[in-house]
């Protein structure tokens, strides 16, 4: 039997899985993906997070992040807002960092099942099994759900968001292009918003949500592109100039912004899986390896004795409601001022004359260095 088996091999799993397993735990990870891979992602950090990836040992040096320094939000017809990033972030794809923990938790000691999916999750007798696809069944005092933003397990759960359709659709490239290296920008159009920034390797994200709407009226991706974030002349020149480095996108569906519970059946949720914020406000994987570090944090506790099961949910639920609700809160609220083209161009107008309140919005989807 495992001490800790962890449901999903993204930031907040493989971080959870380094701290857990440096700890003394006996810790199983399954991941449905094989190492590396690309995610749906907008591959920025904040640098709330430094100093906390730099403790765990990331080298950073050797994965070689691009440093972002400056925001730039720009409306469908082009108007922009330029501002500094007060507290500033770094660029890193997924492929290289989740790769990096995956190595470095596989060294503390967790053991990985890649290539596997969970069908199910039971808990009784104080104590969860999980029948994996293979039809082979894992036992474990404690679960963790990293599953990221919708997973088959959201059903089984019963989890109060899965039952609403979500309209939104995730979309991903990476790309080469005359960009600022230090600029993170996030550029308005019809029913979306799409952002690019650096990453390593000279190479940048550039990543975009909008409906499922706006894509069944075009027929294809590349047709919505073309006909709806060419209007944009940011992007616009983006997508006709860059070199785009994948065959096809990444794509993901179903993307929910509706709040989440940190605690769902005595199933400890981290990362998406506990509440997604909007790309527009970014820090998504900022608050997935937080929310680890909070986690891992209490798990050792309650293996210490110092916390029950319900001392353990209740002080999580807390800890992430105090660190995460309100930026989420924050998240949805921004979301509502774009897609709409008008009101975008309101927004954008609005935010130029009066910078300083532009500067604290963005402040507040950004937590402080941990």
């Amino acid at each position: 039997m495992n001490d800790v088996l962890i449901i999903g091999g993204g930031l907040a799993g493989l971080v959870s899985a380094l701290q857990l397993a440096r700890a003394g735990l006996r810790v199983g990870v399954i991941e449905k993906k094989t190492y590396p891979f690309h995610r749906v992602c907008g591959e920025y950090l904040s640098n709330e997070v430094l100093p906390f990836v730099q403790s765990l040992g990331v080298d950073l040096d050797r994965l070689q992040p691009a440093r972002i320094t400056r925001f730039q939000l720009t409306s469908p017809t082009g108007k922009r807002l330029d501002l500094p990033l007060d507290l500033g972030g770094f660029g890193l794809s997924r492929y290289a960092l989740d790769e990096e923990l995956y190595r470095m938790a596989t060294a503390a000691g967790a053991t990985f099942q890649l290539g596997k999916s969970v069908e199910k999750v039971i808990f009784e007798n104080d104590a969860f099994s999980v029948t994996l696809s293979d039809g082979s069944v894992g036992e474990s005092k404690l679960v963790i759900g990293a599953f990221g933003k919708r997973s088959r397990l959201d059903k089984q759960l019963d989890r109060a968001f899965i039952r609403q359709h979500s309209p939104y659709v995730g979309v991903k490239y990476h790309v080469r292009h005359d960009f600022p290296k230090n600029l993170i920008a996030l550029h308005n159009f019809k029913d979306g918003y799409c952002g690019i920034s650096a990453i390593e390797n000279e190479k940048y994200c550039l990543c975009y949500l909008t409906t499922r709407e706006n894509l069944r009226q075009h027929g294809h991706i590349e047709a919505m592109e073309e006909a709806v974030l060419h209007r944009n002349p940011h992007l616009k020149r983006i997508f006709t100039e860059a070199q785009f480095l994948y065959d096809k996108p990444e794509v993901i569906n179903e993307i929910s912004f509706a709040p989440k519970q940190a605690v769902e059946n005595h199933v400890l949720m981290a990362g998406d899986a506990a509440g997604l914020i909007t790309p527009l406000c970014g820090n998504g994987m900022a608050m997935a390896i937080h929310a680890a570090q909070i986690l891992s944090l209490l798990v050792v506790r309650y293996y210490r004795g110092e916390l029950d099961r319900p001392a353990l949910e209740r002080a999580y639920r807390w800890q992430w409601q105090s660190n995460f609700a309100r930026r989420l809160w924050v998240g949805r609220r921004v979301q509502r001022l774009f897609g709409d083209e008008w009101l975008s161009e309101s927004t954008v107008r609005f935010f130029n004359q009066a910078k300083p309140l532009a500067r604290l919005l963005v402040k507040q989807t950004h937590g402080k260095p941990f």
